[in-house]
């Protein structure tokens, strides 16, 4: 059921990928969103600086690049929460220097403070922190990054892409 969901929201995101994100009543982005959502007067400040500021581990990246394929990564994160805002313009950071390919492996869901958005599409995938980036390999779910990393977003991205044991802050199996 869950690789349905799933293919039902890459297909959605490209139908809608000329379409803009909404915004709620607080102008926090809800719904599907993308990296130019963000390059907007009431969004851009805080994106550009952690964009700018991060220095990926060109080392890390480079691994990153090399695991890639089969690769697709659905991100539910909300503009009104720090970590999302910290986060985010890291992950577009570390993944455009691994030549991700954005437009055909990337979904984003920007969610209200109940993390939820009006068509529920945060359903089915037990959202409980924000940023939450889960990563799947060829429709299956591989990995998880939760709000903030381990050692660092690029080390643990490069783990879970790799298939080596990870399991993100908040998974106490």
């Amino acid at each position: 059921m869950k690789k349905i969901i799933f293919l039902f929201l890459f297909t959605a995101t490209s139908i809608v990928a000329f379409g803009q994100a909404k915004q709620d009543k607080t102008g926090n982005l809800i719904g599907y969103a993308q990296k130019s959502d963000f390059l907007k007067k009431q969004y851009k400040g805080w994106f550009d600086y952690h964009h700018k500021n991060y220095q990926p581990e060109e080392k890390i990246v480079k691994e990153i690049k090399k695991n890639l394929s089969g690769i697709s990564v659905l991100c539910f994160m909300g503009t009104w929460c720090g970590d999302s805002k910290r986060e985010t313009p890291r992950f577009y950071k570390i993944m455009e220097a691994a030549n991700f390919d954005f437009e055909k492996n990337f979904t984003l869901i920007a969610l209200d403070r109940l993390k939820k958005t009006p068509d529920n599409l945060q359903e089915g995938y037990a959202i409980r922190r924000i940023p939450t980036f889960i990563f799947y390999r060829k429709g299956k779910e591989i990995g998880r990054y939760v709000e903030f990393p381990r050692e660092s977003m690029e080390k643990d991205i490069l783990k879970i892409v790799t298939g080596q044991p990870y399991r993100h802050s908040y998974d106490n199996r």
